[in-house]
């Protein structure tokens, strides 16, 4: 089982011709949510160029044990202490080797040996290297040691020959790695989520609003849904369709999502405040369409209910995370508003960069400080927050 919920995982690409699949490992495990490190052998780099796995995974790829873009040239220490699993597809026989008989001597290798989290080896070489007794007699140690072997298929091989030693294939090892997740996490819990805009109407026809889509707090539902939530997601107005499961309550203005949320409260376990709430709201709304003249128009505002502060505020509050969209000062904004309403975590983004799109990026604000998110689809991000959130709400030791 993983050591925790954020999903760090690094991939160790070893030399051998299977190394392409790698590069679609690394596409489906970015796609599925998880953070990629990759880390080559020399070997490996003469099948495929790191270029190729940065550019998949979004972060340099790491080749020499004294890098020196690791402050404290201690790479094979940062690697295995930010992983949550290792994965060495391929995995050659000679690599093999090395791991059962605790030979350090490369980065990958140094790294695999300072590990302290799970390791996943999918191996990939001729069948008849497969079937060498010393390869046989390195896997019985491997098994033995408590290390996960998947694979290998049998079939055609790269030399011509068919037998045992193909790579299996990336999804099903993309399968292996989710499955050391905690399926279903939230069962039995409640997640509540607001989202969207609210509308504050000046009249019977027009409203004062925002340009929120919606799309994030939507992605925080869908992502509380995967892990087995039940979720109630309170929505201002917007264009989106639900993800099927949740439980929805539809509202415009902020006075009803105050109500919609009290209602909702009992029994809530997480309370994700990511709905773009209207600060003000108009005094005294016109009961009839208000008629154009050639004179200003003074329209008097008032604040509406902190519904986050509200929540936050209650005797046992549900674990709170807010959100910040800020347009400048991130940073000093948002760890303001956390501290102001006595929340554990709060994520923040520039409004500028998120509003109507499918990505995001996000940083997320702690009693630790401060975890960047790098860009990615929203849904992603949403699994990383909920990630941050359980492991931060203890939900985990609680199951």
């Amino acid at each position: 089982m993983l050591k925790s919920f954020h999903r760090h995982i690094l991939v160790g690409v070893t030399g051998g011709v299977a190394a392409y699949k790698a590069a679609e490992l690394v596409r489906l495990l970015v796609k599925a949510g998880l953070q990629v490190q990759v880390a080559m052998t020399e070997a490996a780099c003469g099948f495929v160029t790191p270029a190729t796995f940065q550019a998949l995974s979004g972060r340099p790829v790491l080749t020499d044990l004294w890098d020196p873009r690791v402050p404290n040239r201690m790479a094979h220490i940062e690697l295995s202490r930010q992983a949550d699993a290792i994965v060495i597809a391929p995995a050659s026989a000679n690599f093999l080797a090395k791991v059962a008989g605790g030979i350090a001597d490369d980065l990958l290798s140094t790294t695999v040996s300072a590990r302290n989290c799970p390791l996943l080896l999918a191996p990939a070489m001729n069948r008849e290297m497969w079937d060498n007794p010393a390869t046989q007699r390195n896997i019985d140690i491997l098994k033995a040691d408590g290390i996960t072997l998947i694979g290998p298929d049998s079939g055609d091989q790269a030399c011509g020959e068919v037998g045992q030693g193909r790579m299996v294939e990336p999804q099903q090892i993309l399968e292996a790695v989710l499955a050391l997740y905690p399926a279903q996490c939230l069962k039995g819990r409640k997640v509540l989520v607001t989202a969207g805009p609210t509308v504050e109407a000046l009249d019977p026809v027009r409203g004062i609003t925002n340009a929120s889509s919606g799309k994030m707090g939507y992605a925080v539902a869908e992502a509380a849904l995967e892990l087995g939530a039940h979720v109630v997601l309170v929505s201002g107005p917007t264009a989106l369709t639900p993800p099927p499961g949740c439980e929805l309550r539809s509202v415009t203005s902020a006075a009803q999502m105050f109500e919609a949320v009290k209602a909702e409260l009992s029994g809530t376990d997480l309370f994700f405040s990511v709905a773009a709430v209207a600060d003000y709201t108009p005094a005294a709304p016109a009961a009839q369409k208000l008629k154009k003249s050639e004179q200003n128009l003074t329209i008097t505002l008032v604040p509406t209910e902190d519904i986050l502060g509200y929540v936050a505020a209650l005797p046992k509050p549900p674990f709170c995370v807010g959100f910040a969209a800020e347009s400048e000062n991130l940073e000093a904004y948002a760890e303001t508003k956390r501290r102001k309403k006595n929340i554990p975590l709060i994520a923040g983004n520039l409004a500028q960069r998120a509003l109507g799109r499918n990505d995001n990026e996000l940083t997320l604000f702690d009693d630790e400080g401060a975890h960047p998110l790098p860009a990615a689809p929203k849904l992603v991000l949403a699994r990383q927050l909920l990630d941050h959130a359980i492991t931060l709400a203890h939900l985990k030791e609680r199951l």
